[in-house]
C-alpha cells in the first residue's frame, strides 16, 4: 500500500520534523491496515492556526468557532471503516483511494498537549487518528458511535505504542 500524503504547513505553525512526518504517516497507515484497506490511498493534511480553522469551520460547516481538527471525507460509507467497492481504485481510471482532507489547529494541539500532560507529538498523533477515523466514516454524535470511535482510537494508538501521558 502506497500512501500519498500532502502536508501543508500554513504560516509555518508547526515544525515538520522527520519524526513528526513519520508519526503522521504511521498513524494513517495503521488506521488503514486495521480496517483492511491495502490499496494506494491519498490524504491531504493542513496545519494552521485558530483564526484560519475558525474561518474554515464557518465557511464549510456554518459553525463560527475554533476547533482542534476538521475532517472532510470524500467517501460515503454503509458501515464504519468499510470502503464501498465503487470507491476502490481501478486500473486505468484513478490510481488512489482519495480519503479526504484534514485540518489541524496547531495552537489547539499545543494547548491540549499541555492541558492533558503529554507531548505535542502525542496530541498530533491522536488528532490525526481521530480525523482519519472520520474520513473512514466514524462519528461521535450518538453515544454508541462515540464508544465505537473511541475504542478504535485506542486500538490504533495502542498498536503505535502512543500511550497517554
Amino acid at each position: 500500500m502506497k500512501l500519498s500524503l500532502e502536508i501543508t504547513n500554513e504560516r509555518n505553525k508547526i515544525e515538520l520534523t522527520d519524526e513528526l512526518n513519520s508519526l503522521i504517516e504511521n498513524v494513517i497507515k495503521t488506521a488503514l491496515s486495521i480496517h483492511g484497506i491495502d490499496c494506494d490511498t491519498e490524504v491531504s493534511l493542513l496545519f494552521t492556526d485558530a483564526d484560519e480553522i475558525r474561518q474554515i469551520n464557518n465557511d464549510y460547516r456554518n459553525t463560527d468557532k475554533v476547533t482542534d481538527v476538521l475532517s472532510f471525507p470524500q467517501l460515503e460509507f454503509e458501515e464504519e471503516g468499510v470502503i464501498m467497492e465503487e470507491y476502490l481504485p481501478k486500473a486505468g481510471e484513478y490510481p488512489y483511494l482519495s480519503l479526504g482532507d484534514v485540518v489541524i489547529n496547531v495552537e489547539q494541539v499545543y494547548a491540549q498537549a499541555q492541558e492533558f500532560g503529554h507531548s505535542r507529538e502525542r496530541e498530533t498523533g491522536y488528532l490525526v487518528t481521530h480525523s482519519i477515523l472520520h474520513l473512514l466514516g466514524y462519528d461521535h454524535m450518538e453515544e454508541d458511535e462515540k464508544k465505537r470511535m473511541r475504542a478504535k482510537e485506542e486500538e490504533i494508538m495502542s498498536v503505535l505504542g502512543i500511550g497517554r501521558g
